[in-house]
C-alpha cells in the first residue's frame, strides 16, 4: 500500500513508538523508512538539537560536530528496529514539522509517521509538531497514539 514511508524522530518514547509502527509498516508491504532527525535553529541562528531535551549549541565546528554525533545516534538507535526493512537515514534542517513536510514532497513520499506528542493542553489549540504536519503534508498522515 506505501512504498515510501518518512518518519521523524528526536529519540523521545513517543518518536520511538512512531519509529515502531512505521518499520512494521514497511515490513508488512515492503515500503522504504526514511528516518529524519529534524535540527532546529536558535534565533541567533546556532544549532539546536533535541535528545528528549533540548540543547543549544553554538556555531563552531567543533559544536557542529557533536550536534551532527548526537543526531547520528539519534538515527541508528531508531535504525535497530528495522529488521527486514529498507531504511535510510537523514537529518535535516529547520523546525521538526517543517523538515518532515520538506522531506517528504523531496522522496514524494506516500507517508509520513509522527507521534501524538503535543495533541493535548494549549498545544492542541496552538499548533504542534503532529497538528503541523497533519494540516500541510502532501501525503498521508498517521498519527500514533502515545500518551
Amino acid at each position: 500500500m506505501f512504498s515510501t514511508i518518512v518518519v521523524g524522530t528526536d529519540g523521545s518514547e513517543t518518536a520511538n513508538a512512531a519509529v515502531a509502527l512505521a518499520m512494521d509498516l514497511a515490513r508488512s508491504g515492503g515500503a522504504t523508512v526514511h528516518l529524519v532527525h529534524a535540527i532546529k535553529a536558535s534565533p541567533g541562528g546556532a544549532p539546536l538539537v533535541q535528545v528528549g531535551q533540548s540543547v543549544v549549541v553554538r556555531g563552531d565546528s567543533a559544536m557542529t560536530r557533536t550536534v551532527q554525533e548526537a543526531a547520528d545516534a539519534v538515527l541508528a538507535n531508531a535504525s535497530e528496529r528495522s529488521a527486514g526493512v529498507t531504511v535510510e537515514t537523514h537529518t535535516a534542517s529547520g523546525a521538526p514539522a517543517d523538515a518532515l513536510i520538506g522531506f517528504a514532497e523531496k522522496v514524494g513520499a506516500d507517508l509520513i509517521v509522527v507521534g501524538s506528542k503535543g495533541l493535548r493542553g494549549a498545544h492542541r489549540l496552538i499548533g504542534s509538531v503532529p497538528n503541523s504536519i497533519a494540516h500541510g503534508a502532501p501525503c498521508h498522515v498517521l498519527i500514533v497514539k502515545t500518551t
